[in-house]
């Protein structure tokens, strides 16, 4: 019996694509890669949307970022500027308490100054109706004091002084009698009339027009401690002006420590407002004593017991006596 020989069938052959030598195309190659310019068409256009929605999202969290950096900018601005205002405020408070504590410190000093104002006031207002007195007492000694214009007329002017300054010129030969007002040439005066128990004189001078010192109203009456100004017709500014306080009121004048020296007896005592309160004095003594370190000033009423005539018995608007 004949034997047949069996053999395994041939591979098949696949189909080779692509290079020279006859290679097979990978498998991959022929999923990925289109066959058609359609398919190609279409790769393209996928990528350039994927790269589209690429740039999108990054576009967007791009703005997202800036959108939250902007927002923290403006947080910090926002903060800066209230932090900023708060800080221009603790300034301000902080220089404004400074300046109430500098102000606190310099009160004494204000306060000084005030009164260098008041003292200057005082001097300017009073200066054009004061007069320095000169002329000699019984001895041939020179003998001095103030007056002040307490009434004027177009002719001529009544000044009242002490009686002390002018008591040798009330006798009978008796000295001349000269006053002068700042740098102005002496001018000889008339001792009208006087009173010794209240050191007063009134004198006449040959000038008018001349502004006078206007009486202050009894009320409201001075005050125990209120200042007071006794004022000098001698002084470079035509015045010089010694303050002092009140150490008491009664109805025989003031008590109080403005310095009287010769030059200011005879002179007004004047309150805050430039009004006469008392008439200086280095005699007068209703007590019967004398002191160095207060005075008593003669209250401006008794000008009108004798030296003046006193409508309603007020200084205002008074005139001479006998």
């Amino acid at each position: 019996m004949a034997t047949t020989e069996v053999r395994p069938p041939k591979p098949r052959r696949e189909r080779t694509r692509g290079g020279a030598n006859g290679a097979a195309a990978p498998r991959w190659r022929e999923r990925l890669v289109p066959k058609t310019v359609m398919g190609v068409t279409a790769i393209v256009l996928a990528a350039a949307v994927g790269a589209a929605f690429s740039g999108v999202v990054l576009y967007s969290y791009y703005e997202y970022r800036l959108n939250k950096t902007e927002t923290k900018v403006a947080d910090f601005i926002n903060g800066f500027q209230g932090k900023y205002n708060q800080a221009v405020t603790d300034i301000t408070n902080a220089q404004n308490n400074a300046k109430s504590e500098i102000d606190k410190e310099l009160e004494p000093l204000k306060k000084s100054k005030a009164e260098g104002d008041v003292l200057g006031t005082i001097v300017k207002n009073a200066a054009p109706s004061m007069f320095f007195v000169r002329t000699l007492d019984e001895a041939g000694a020179p003998s001095v004091g103030s007056a002040w214009v307490v009434a004027s007329d177009s002719n001529q002017s009544l000044l009242v002084t002490s009686y002390t300054t002018v008591r040798a010129a009330t006798r009978r030969p008796g000295p001349d009698v000269f006053v002068h007002q700042g740098n102005d040439d002496e001018v000889k005066v008339t001792v009208f009339t006087w009173q010794e128990e209240r050191d007063l004189a009134l004198i006449i001078l040959p000038q008018g027009n001349l502004p006078k010192i206007d009486i202050a109203p009894k009320d409201p009456p001075l005050t125990i401690g209120e200042r007071v100004f006794a004022v000098s017709g001698l002084g470079g500014a035509g015045a010089s002006v010694a303050e002092g306080l009140v150490a008491d009121v009664s109805s025989a004048g003031i008590q109080h420590d403005a310095a009287i020296g010769p030059a200011f007896q005879g002179g007004p005592i004047l309150d805050s407002n430039g009004k006469v309160v008392a008439i200086a004095s280095r005699a007068y003594a209703p007590l019967n004593f004398g002191t160095d370190a207060v005075f008593f000033g003669i209250p401006p009423q008794a000008m009108c017991e004798k030296i003046l005539k006193c409508p309603n018995g007020s200084p205002t608007g008074a005139g001479a006596g006998r």
